[in-house]
């Protein structure tokens, strides 16, 4: 199957909530975070405004249905990726780490220092799979302002802490 990755347009956000969801039910075989499957996703117009931030790439198949997204801002000399997701019929596949190298590519191409993202430490397709793309978890003691900020609103909408971390990679 042929998979392109490529800038998300507006025509894509009324898509994106459902791949989000989709995505989202392989948190239905992690204990103690199967209600996550069920959890609500972003909004059509919030996918609609990161869209028009620039910093949204979708993975379209040959018959342009979008099979994945990822979701970044850029942070002073930092893009940070505050989601990808991937339908659930297409994981495994290679989709999420094209859609991270176009991050990357473009974090390289406006000169930013690295890539971050928070993420589940402990499940197999978060930051296992990060690590493998050469992501690093940082020290939680001496986190950027932004990725200790993250966290905290993280814990606040009840994400454990125990289980989150902050990782990064240098481009």
């Amino acid at each position: 199957m042929t998979i392109t990755i490529l800038p998300a347009q507006a025509h894509h956000a009324a898509h994106l909530p459902e791949v989000e969801r989709s995505a989202g039910e392989a948190f239905g075989q992690v204990p103690g975070l199967e209600w996550i499957a069920d959890d609500a996703v972003m909004s059509e117009a919030a996918h609609r405004c990161a869209i028009e931030a620039g910093t949204v790439w979708v993975a379209v198949g040959a018959d342009d249905k979008v099979l994945g997204f990822l979701n970044a801002g850029q942070q002073e000399e930092i893009l940070h990726i505050w989601e990808i997701a991937v339908v659930a019929g297409m994981q495994g596949r290679g989709i999420g780490t094209q859609l991270l190298r176009q991050a990357e590519g473009h974090a390289r191409s406006l000169g930013l220092v690295s890539v971050t993202m928070t993420t589940f430490r402990d499940v197999t397709f978060n930051a296992p799979f990060y690590r493998r793309q050469g992501y690093r978890e940082l020290d939680a003691d001496a986190l950027p302002a932004h990725l200790a900020e993250i966290l905290r609103n993280e814990a606040a909408a009840g994400l454990p802490v125990s289980r989150r971390c902050a990782m990064q990679k240098a481009v």
